[in-house]
């Protein structure tokens, strides 16, 4: 999972958590037992989720939370494949190395081990409902206020770079409210 926060390390200052976040990199290798966990969800992730795990990685480091650990998956994702050529390009745009990243399907084990799934369309949502999500799977539109169509995020897959650049700007207008409410949630303890 990518890490909000990176794991202690004496020789690990914010500086370098800033650094490999950035860079796309931050894992969490030992998680505190009380480490919150974020699951993004699209199709194959190689467009969507990784963008939106990146941003919203960097969203929470930026405003200083730690404790929250960030991942994406797919629902029909070939594990192992690189993030698309568009998303790579929009990432690096936005300062942000996706090219570490490599696909993987979502599977039951990690819908369980999520306390926050967000999902980029609602088939996503369901495909998670089916492996046991129900009830902490959210279409990340909806959890961030919109309703109707205007929830889902579209596949930018096969567009050109300014349909990629479209779809960060919208995940980046979503992630900024939903940053808010995950803070809020998170930390009254609403989420499981």
């Amino acid at each position: 999972m990518h890490a909000a926060r990176a794991p202690a390390d004496p020789g690990r200052g914010a500086d370098a958590r800033r650094a490999a976040t950035r860079r796309g990199t931050a894992r969490s290798v030992t998680e505190e037992p009380n480490t919150k966990r974020i699951l993004l969800v699209c199709t194959g992730n190689i467009c969507r989720s990784p963008l939106a795990a990146a941003l919203l990685e960097r969203a929470l480091v930026e405003r200083g939370i730690e404790g929250i650990a960030v991942a994406s998956a797919g629902t029909g994702a070939w594990d192992g494949a690189p993030v698309s050529e568009g998303a790579y390009l929009v990432g690096l745009e936005r300062g942000l190395d996706l090219s570490g990243h490599r696909a993987r399907l979502l599977t039951r084990e990690l819908v369980d081990g999520a306390d926050l799934i967000l999902t980029m369309a609602r088939h996503h949502r369901a495909r998670v409902d089916e492996l046991g999500g129900e009830g902490h799977v959210f279409v990340l539109g909806e959890y961030a206020g919109r309703e109707g169509d205007d929830a889902e995020v579209s596949d930018p897959f096969g567009g050109d770079l300014d349909v990629y650049r479209d779809t960060c700007a919208e995940l980046e207008a979503l992630l900024q409210t939903a940053v808010e409410r995950i803070v809020k949630e998170f930390a009254s303890g609403s989420q499981r």
